[in-house]
């Protein structure tokens, strides 16, 4: 059951409410959502306030708005709520999607990269020597250079994915670049791999994509053991 908004931003708070309980099945895909009226009065909050809430989900796609008719549930999950989760969890995952992802795009790129792929990465690397003690410099153009090689796979369903998991790779090159108890992947380490790009090698550059984070992960692992 809906419970009553006390404190906090009431549109957020209104929205996370609402959400909750259309993933929770209270209202099915399909079904018309209580009147504003009756909404308002068991959040306990304005009329307006419900208004606004309603506005937002229906931008994201979990609700329609049928005119003279009401609001229906269009669909059980928000996708943005979906990537922010994403975003939000354990730092092995992240990176074991990040494996995922980026071994294949190494290996893929190995094949299919073009000289201006090439340059795209030999910059980022560059810069990112260059970046020295400077860690925020240094994570950026990281950042830049993986970016780099996932684009130069030309797998457009691959970039895409890659992009929209952006924030998550972010996060990892922070922590492993930031935590002293997780091995920080050289720079050497990076060039290794570029080269086997370079030298259209997709079985060594796909294993050197691995070993870039395998270490963070493995030591990740066996913190995480009973």
């Amino acid at each position: 059951m809906l419970k009553p908004i006390k404190k906090g931003s009431l549109v957020e708070t209104a929205i996370e409410s609402l959400r909750g309980a259309i993933e929770n099945g209270q209202w099915p895909v399909g079904s018309r959502l209580p009147i504003e009226a009756e909404l308002s009065e068991a959040l306990g909050i304005s009329r307006n306030t419900i208004r606004e809430a309603v506005r937002v989900l229906v931008h994201v796609g979990m609700l329609e708005t049928r005119q003279g008719d009401g609001t229906y549930v269009r669909a059980n999950r928000d996708a943005g709520e979906t990537l922010r989760r994403i975003a939000r969890s354990q730092l092995a995952e992240q990176l074991e999607v990040r494996l995922m992802l980026e071994t294949e795009a190494a290996r893929l790129a190995a094949t299919r990269r073009t000289d201006g792929d090439l340059k795209a990465m030999s910059d980022a690397l560059d810069a990112r020597a260059s970046a020295g003690d400077n860690l925020t410099d240094r994570i950026h153009h990281d950042e830049w250079f993986h970016h780099a090689l996932v684009r130069a796979s030309h797998n457009s369903a691959l970039i895409e994915l890659y992009d929209y998991f952006s924030h998550a790779v972010s996060q990892t090159i922070e922590r492993t670049e930031r935590d002293d108890d997780l091995p920080e992947p050289s720079q050497e380490d990076h060039e290794l791999l570029l080269a086997a790009i370079r030298r259209k090698d997709p079985a060594r550059a796909e294993m050197l994509s691995r070993a870039l984070l395998s270490p963070s992960l493995d030591v990740i692992n066996r913190q995480n053991q009973p």
